[in-house]
């Protein structure tokens, strides 16, 4: 068995946004778009503080889909357009969905986007890697856990792109994977872990 997953070192993330960037990148993500965010705690906007000056703190919370092991948003689809992989990702048969949103709203993550209108790319042609699949008007779109790259056994462009090195990408059924040690003997975060969805993605630091 396999389960792929992320750890996120947030003492190391510096909020540059290049695990956002290099996503969009990779994935061939509209303008207006972004399948991977970085939040900052406690605060409404981006790249915000909490506190009065000078008395200011600032913690990054990078967001993009779970892959949860119990997925709220595969429990609500309709079609069976979301659905999970043999390797512990969330994916979406974009041919299946119907576009009705039900997984946008139940997913506590606010992880996944939708095509309102035909795609817009600034650079005016589609710049993501070769096999993506280009999305159309009226589908749901998020992470993949970068589908491609780690069916060939690269690491997500988000993890070979940090360069704070904050994140960590393995196998989690794997007991020997850097990650696998982190789930064990690191006090990791699980986000709402009281919903129960059971992520695979993490934070510790």
């Amino acid at each position: 068995m396999t389960k792929l997953a992320i750890a996120v070192n947030v003492d190391r993330c510096v909020g540059c946004h290049t695990c956002s960037i290099s996503c969009k990148m990779s994935n061939n993500v509209p303008d207006g778009m972004l399948w991977n965010r970085v939040l900052t705690e406690n605060s409404e906007v981006i790249d915000g503080a909490v506190g009065v000056y000078p008395a200011l703190s600032r913690d990054y919370l990078p967001l993009a889909c779970q892959h949860c092991e119990n997925p709220a948003c595969q429990k609500v689809c309709p079609t069976g357009a979301t659905y999970k992989d043999d390797k512990g990702r969330v994916e979406i048969d974009y041919d299946k969905c119907i576009g009705c949103r039900m997984c946008m709203a139940a997913c506590p993550y606010n992880a996944r986007v939708f095509n309102w209108t035909e795609p817009v790319r600034s650079a005016g042609a589609s710049y993501g890697e070769a096999d993506v699949p280009v999305r159309p008007k009226g589908v749901m779109e998020k992470c993949t856990l970068c589908h491609e790259r780690t069916d060939r056994g690269d690491a997500p462009m988000c993890v070979a792109c940090c360069p704070a090195r904050a994140r960590v990408y393995g196998d989690l059924d794997d007991p020997n994977s850097d990650i696998s040690k982190i789930a064990r003997e690191k006090n990791v975060r699980i986000l709402l872990e009281e919903m129960g969805t059971s992520p695979q993605v993490f934070y510790f630091g």
